[in-house]
């Protein structure tokens, strides 16, 4: 059965906002869309009253599933230790790694499925949700299996990353642990969509990178890489080399990585939410956009430094830190994310054939208003593939 959304006031299509709009859903995609006055007769309808529709957001880098709480560590962030002191203290990613191992299988997922279904009902219709706070072969895989049991539990599009080189396991010297990674990956591959290493200053170099990344694209893994966020890292240069579907968190970057990025089909992937929480630079955002690179914006949501998986904020938060317009802003969390997870042709923007994953706002919001009231409540509906799942 189809659905015609009537008398939209502003429909997001692409770099264009057409007013006074419909829009068609027709077996869970898009199957047509222009001005009023060219909608169709008869049939179900739903009545914007002049509110906003545009795609629904693709969050392209995630920690949603993890275990217990780190608030303590919040309380050290306030007395003034840095996040790789943090660490060094035994916290961060190995506390996270330790809280998982002692959390079952059924508890992991129903702890996670709170979280995807409160991003969910903020308007993500697109979520890849990575591993790395196993560490070990065990636990990698029990998060593994967990992120595939939420992707069968939604309605919603959810990509699997294995980020076993999130941090050195405990137990393993460095050379030891890429070599584990690397043993993991035939069964990782069963599981996974893409696969990740955290290239950064303190945790893996180039040269490890590119080894797994190696070994993950003779299984048919794309890669994916955390660089630059602590240092400038050789992460982005990787990438490149490697053929990386993206390199993500970019704090520490410039006119060099843009240089490298330019034509390389890595998409960059910044993550406010994290400069945010955590008061480190913000990436160079519209310097990216002035070079014509397909940037998108992601939440990080995780227990450290990005609590939050509300992908409007992170809108604002391009628009407010970041400078850019909000129909940059717009495109960094819908199509460029998506294009972040290989799904351009899929989703991600107002197009024909597209899934129906559409926001639908309360009346009389527009794309301006969006990060600009931040936080007043504005969705009226949530479709993914044309089911409307808030």
């Amino acid at each position: 059965m189809s659905l015609t959304i009537t008398h939209i006031g502003q429909l997001a299509e692409g770099s264009t906002l057409l007013e006074d709009a419909f829009l068609t859903i027709d077996k869970g995609r898009i199957a047509d869309y222009g001005p009023m006055n060219a909608a169709p007769r008869g049939g179900e309808t739903l009545d914007a009253e002049g509110g906003m529709v545009i795609p629904g957001f693709c969050d392209s880098h995630t920690h949603i599933v993890w275990a217990g709480s780190r608030d303590g560590e919040f309380l050290d962030k306030l007395s003034g230790l840095s996040y790789e002191e943090i660490a060094r203290r035994g916290g961060g990613i190995l506390n996270s790694a330790d809280l998982l191992h002692r959390t079952s299988e059924d508890e992991l997922y129903a702890q996670s499925m709170v979280r995807v279904r409160e991003v969910m009902a903020m308007g993500t219709t697109t979520l890849e949700i990575k591993s790395g706070y196993g560490l070990n072969p065990e636990d990698e895989l029990k998060m593994l299996r967990v992120i595939d049991r939420i992707r069968r539990s939604v309605p919603i599009t959810v990509k699997s990353t294995f980020l076993g080189a999130h941090a050195v396991g405990r137990g393993y010297t460095r050379e030891a642990y890429v070599n584990e990674v690397i043993r993991m990956l035939p069964q990782a591959a069963e599981l996974s969509d893409f696969v990740d290493v955290f290239c950064d200053e303190g945790f893996f170099t180039p040269d490890e990178t590119e080894r797994i990344l190696s070994s993950a694209a003779r299984l048919g893994l794309k890669g994916k890489i955390h660089a630059n966020e602590l240092a400038e890292s050789g992460g982005v240069e990787v990438g490149v080399r490697c053929g990386a579907l993206s390199v993500d968190h970019l704090e520490r970057s410039g006119e060099a990585q843009i240089a490298v990025l330019k034509d390389s089909g890595t998409i960059p992937v910044m993550l406010p939410g994290s400069s945010f929480f955590l008061g480190i630079p913000f990436a160079p955002a519209k310097a990216f956009v002035r070079a014509g690179l397909p940037l998108a914006l992601a939440s990080d949501y995780n227990p450290g430094s990005s609590p939050s998986g509300d992908m409007r904020f992170v809108m604002a938060l391009g628009c407010i830190r970041m400078r850019l317009t909000p129909l940059e802003a717009l495109q960094a969390v819908t199509v460029h994310g998506a294009r972040a997870l290989g799904l351009e042709h899929e989703t991600g923007s107002i197009a024909r054939g597209k899934r129906a994953d559409l926001i639908l706002s309360q009346p009389g919001w527009t794309l301006t208003r969006l990060p600009y009231l931040y936080r007043t409540p504005w969705i009226r509906t949530v479709f993914a593939g044309g089911e409307s799942v808030a």
